[in-house]
């Protein structure tokens, strides 16, 4: 099973939880777009849902497929999200913004009853932090952001490259106008305190810890997919 199959498998273990009816969070990234695509088929067959994007990218591919889509101010309350991870723990603590939706991602899986990751078994990790943390910021004092970044990182014991995205040679701009610093830290053993002192730095719009947020992890490995619960509780 190569690393597409392992991601439609996570896809179709997780559109077993989606039910007629339900107000349905849609993830952004490789794997959510499986998820999609899967989804568009059960749509085709009569399944009745309505869907609420976590990005542009995200909305066009259900706009093709025939996904039906409201705005979260139209739905402002969700049953369930689905979404992938780009690191996650045994506590289904999550690293999320690889595909640099992280903002409306966190919006809308708070807006959520319940939120199912969806990812392939190299995304288990047992410390967070391998893959560069996204931290959204403000364009506005980009520099001086930056700078209270490295002190809190600092603070913390945490180091490495801070690291502006681009797209091409041009500055990474997201879905809500804001630029992205990816953070190299290598480990983060503890993501509740970096959590609250990104939160303290005025510039940071939202960062890429997902804490206490999923219920659930659908994980697929070369034998198929397993649920993974935190601490596998």
């Amino acid at each position: 099973m190569d690393a597409r199959q392992m991601k439609i498998e996570a896809a179709r273990a997780a559109l077993a939880y989606v039910e007629s009816g339900m107000r349905l969070g849609i993830g952004t990234g490789s794997t959510a777009e499986e998820f999609v695509r899967l989804l568009a088929e059960k749509v085709a067959s009569g399944l009745s849902i309505e869907g609420v994007p976590t990005s542009e990218r995200t909305a066009k591919l259900c706009n093709e497929l025939g996904v039906p889509l409201k705005s979260l101010d139209e739905l402002p309350e969700l049953d369930l999200t689905i979404d992938g991870a780009d690191e996650l723990d045994g506590a289904l603590t999550l690293v999320k913004g690889g595909g640099g939706a992280l903002l409306r991602e966190k919006i809308v899986a708070a807006s959520s009853a319940r939120m199912i990751v969806i990812a392939d078994e190299s995304k288990i990790v047992e410390t967070l932090g391998a893959f560069p943390l996204p931290i959204e910021v403000n364009p506005f004092g980009l520099v001086s952001t930056r700078i209270l970044i490295e002190k809190v990182a600092s603070r913390l014991g945490l180091s490495g490259a801070l690291n502006l995205r681009l797209a091409g040679d041009k500055t990474f701009v997201t879905d809500g106008g804001h630029f992205i610093i990816d953070a190299s830290f290598g480990r983060i053993p503890d993501a509740e305190a970096l959590s609250i002192e990104l939160y303290s730095i005025p510039g940071v719009v939202e960062h890429g810890l997902f804490i206490n947020m999923a219920t659930l992890a659908i994980i697929a490995g070369p034998a198929g997919a397993r649920a993974l619960r935190a601490n596998n509780t």
